[in-house]
Order: structure tokens, then sequence, then C-alpha cells
């Protein structure tokens, strides 16, 4: 617990300090073994990680890399990656520790590389990521200056795998806490920018998801949110029967111009989709590193623009918008 207290320090300096001994108390009781059966075994691991000095942090390489090739002995540099191939499945990323390349499912670089020339300036900005993984994008904008990062995400392994890179980067202001975005106070009125990505279509009301990433932002604060979306016009949603690329919990996909209405039906401002893409088989894929079924075996065989659904293959547009003064 002692990696959050700097957290629990900064939010009390805050207008928020009333949310601190409830955050304090659901950290706890959540990365507890009471919680998890695999809890105690990923905290062994964690705790067996070696303490070393890295010579190099990068948090603006495309890989975030810590220490360098060569920077410690054979034998630590094996075992650093026997323990972190412990903690699969990896999905996030990529990142090099110490001479071990992580190939996540997810190249999370192409992503932020789309996303980042269109952000407004992060230094010096309070920033929440909702549904962060293990939270690469949450280091990337430690890494472009923000003075405080948060990342939520209700996975405990995922937080274990942050917890394993703060080992290795840090101390650095940058948190991942097992939590959904409901779970936040309302009306937290506190971040200058709020990223909500590849989230909104697993919920069940995207309404409401809109209106909880507005409460946690501060007046004139930021949304930046990614989403999969359907070709289409203002009123085009698609509503899977079943399943969407094999995923169960997947409600609501809407077009780029059903997206914006949404958000300005929800009082946000200056809305605009600054990108839109298909995923392709290289930017989410099955590796070593995350060896289950990937976007190659969701698509239909003979057709990659179908889903094995024979719905349309995934395509994500990245939206910003402001919150009123």
């Amino acid at each position: 617990m002692s990696r959050y207290s700097p957290l629990f320090d900064a939010l009390n300096d805050s207008q928020v300090k009333e949310w601190v001994p409830s955050l304090r108390a659901q950290v706890e009781q959540r990365l507890s073994p009471q919680k998890h059966g695999d809890f105690l075994r990923w905290q062994s691991v964690l705790d067996s990680f070696p303490s070393i000095t890295a010579s190099i942090v990068d948090l603006n390489a495309s890989a975030i890399t810590v220490g360098q090739e060569g920077g410690c002995d054979m034998e630590t540099q094996a075992e650093i990656k026997t323990l972190l191939q412990k903690l699969k499945p990896w999905r996030k990323g990529p990142f090099l520790i110490h001479g071990t390349y992580i190939d996540t499912e997810w190249r999370s670089d192409w992503k932020w590389d789309r996303i980042a020339p269109h952000l407004s300036c992060l230094k010096g900005r309070k920033v929440l990521d909702v549904g962060c993984g293990s939270g690469y994008h949450c280091w990337r904008i430690a890494g472009a200056g923000a003075d405080l990062v948060l990342g939520v995400d209700p996975s405990i392994l995922a937080v274990m795998q942050y917890q394993t890179l703060h080992h290795f980067i840090g101390p650095r202001s940058v948190y991942v806490t097992p939590h959904r975005l409901e779970e936040l106070p309302a009306e937290l009125n506190f971040f200058d920018t709020v990223f909500s990505m590849g989230v909104l279509y697993h919920r069940r009301s995207p309404i409401d998801h809109i209106y909880e990433l507005k409460d946690c932002l501060r007046a004139g604060g930021e949304l930046v949110l990614e989403t999969l979306v359907v070709d289409g016009g203002i009123n085009t949603v698609l509503v899977p029967e079943g399943r969407y690329a094999q995923m169960r919990n997947v409600w609501f996909i809407p077009s780029c111009l059903t997206m914006e209405n949404w958000l300005r039906r929800c009082g946000f401002l200056e809305v605009r989709c600054v990108e839109s893409n298909q995923t392709s088989l290289d930017e989410q894929r099955s590796t070593d590193w995350m060896p289950f079924s990937s976007l190659p075996q969701f698509l239909d065989s003979e057709n990659p623009n179908r889903t094995v659904e024979g719905l349309p293959a995934p395509k994500r547009a990245t939206f910003i918008a402001k919150k009123p003064d």
C-alpha cells in the first residue's frame, strides 16, 4: 500500500480530500487475498522482483523503457523475464524492462501516436484514465508532463502489472487503482483531462457513462473518448443481438455523427472527431505475452471486413470535447 501513499497525500491537499478515506479503504480491501484466488501468486511474483536502479527510464518511447540491455547481468535479466511471464496475459503496451520486450496484445503506442497530436498540452495537468489496464497510457501521459495521473481498472491482474512497472520505473505520480468509473464520487469536478478509451461500448448506458466522465472533469476540462464506431448517419447505432467480435459485453456502437450528437446532448462543447481507423491485424493480435485468441480469430477468415458474427469489423474513432467553463 505504500506506493499509494503519495496519491492519498496529494488528494488530501486538494478539493477532494473527503474522498481519501473511502478510496484508501477500497484499495486495501480489493488488493487482498480474499478478493481474487490468484492474488497471493501475483503478489509473490511482485515481491520476487530484484531491486535495480534503472540507468534509463523513457516514458516517451513507443515501448516504455526501463534500464538498458546489459544494464544488469544475464542471470538477473533471465530472472526478470521469467517473473514477468508469470503475470500473463499482458494486453496493453509494449514495454522494455531491463532487456525483456513485452510484446503485448495491443500496440497501444499506435493509438497514442494517433491521439497525442490532438490533445491539449498535458504539462502540469491532473489526468484520469478510465479502463486503463496495466497503465500504458498513464505512463505516456506522465511522460507528456502531467502532474498527477490516476488510472482506474477493475482487473486485479492489471493493477498488479502496474505495480510491477512502478517497481522498476520508480517514484512517479502515476497510480492505477482497482475501480470502475461509477465507483468514483459523483460530481468530483477535479481532473483537467479525462480519458475513456475502449470503454463506452461495454456500458449498458452510454449516456450515463458520458455524464460520469463529465462529472470527473473540472469546468473547462477536456474529455478524450475513444470507442468502436460504425459507418452511418446521425441516427445510426449498432446494437449486436449477441456477441460482437466474440465479445459478450458490447451494447451500443454508434456512428461518428451519433457519438458527436451524444456528447453535445450531454452538454459538451467543441465536440470533434479527431481520428478514425479500422483496427488492423498488426495492432491487435496474439503474442507470446498474450497467447489467447485475439482479433485474427474474431474476424471472418474469408472477409476480414466482417466479424465472425457477420457484423462490420472493428473500427475505432477518437472524440475530443470540452466541459463548459
